[in-house]
């Protein structure tokens, strides 16, 4: 039995606003999360109090605070998921040997946020801060497999752009290697970003089931010939999998 009802409408609250494309009427809101309409009202007036909601009188409809965006803001500031992700990306280097990444969507480019290697290896280009075509990383491919078709398709407009010469160059031929990503799990390139050089990479989920980041083993394509690539790939998986959970994250699920 839930403990804690007032607590965990109250949540439900901020998290129906923050999904919304903008302020919601107090009717709509009670009916998705099943609260009668005068409870509702109760509630809205009490986090209002506290600047977590505000209301729009001209439209009576409610949206998020001033207290929603500070809190927000200070979980941009405290870094959660690099600090969730750093030790899963250590034993990972660990259990490897190869250099491992943390990276997420930046519009249709990959962002690294974090990079972990063994004492004395080599550098790559691929260095905290940089920024690559996501199309071409695995991390990239591993998020973009689990985009909504709509989504997908505002990213690429046009074609698509290569490094090596290499790669898909159309969102048909994109869509192709996503849908074969997303059904085994796991994305790799083959030296689409650096000869010589290829990854292999799964992604983490949030709570709403989206691709909220991706893990990426990188290594010399002549230490790995592919048919080791499955095995690399299952660990790679693990480790995403464990992200996933200590981001309070789930599995999309099959329909989506």
């Amino acid at each position: 039995m839930d403990q804690v009802p007032a607590a965990r409408r109250t949540l439900g609250v901020l998290r129906v606003l923050a999904a919304s494309a903008g302020p919601l009427p107090a009717s709509v809101i009670a009916r998705e999360l099943r609260v009668p309409r005068s409870s509702m009202y109760h509630l809205l007036a009490a986090m209002a109090e506290d600047g977590f909601v505000a209301y729009v009188p001209e439209e009576r409809r409610w949206g998020l605070g001033v207290a929603a965006f500070e809190v927000g803001s200070a979980y941009l500031r405290h870094g959660p998921l690099e600090r969730l992700a750093r030790p899963l990306l250590r034993r990972l280097v660990d259990r490897t040997g190869e250099i491992v990444q943390l990276g997420v969507l930046h519009g249709a480019e990959t962002l690294y946020l974090l990079k972990e290697q063994p004492r004395g290896h080599a550098t790559l280009v691929t260095d905290v801060g940089v920024r690559l075509p996501a199309h071409l990383t695995a991390s990239g491919r591993s998020l973009l497999a689990h985009l909504p078709p709509a989504q997908l398709r505002a990213l690429y407009p046009g074609p698509l752009v290569d490094r090596t010469g290499r790669g898909p160059a159309t969102l048909t031929a994109l869509r192709r290697d996503l849908a074969t990503d997303a059904a085994r799990g796991w994305s790799a390139e083959d030296g689409l970003v650096t000869e010589g050089f290829a990854s292999i990479a799964a992604c983490a989920f949030d709570h709403t089931g989206h691709p909220a980041a991706a893990l990426t083993v990188t290594f010399a394509r002549a230490d790995r010939p592919p048919d080791s690539w499955p095995a690399l790939a299952a660990r790679v998986r693990t480790t995403a999998t464990a992200l996933t959970a200590r981001l309070a994250g789930r599995p999309p699920r099959p329909d989506t």
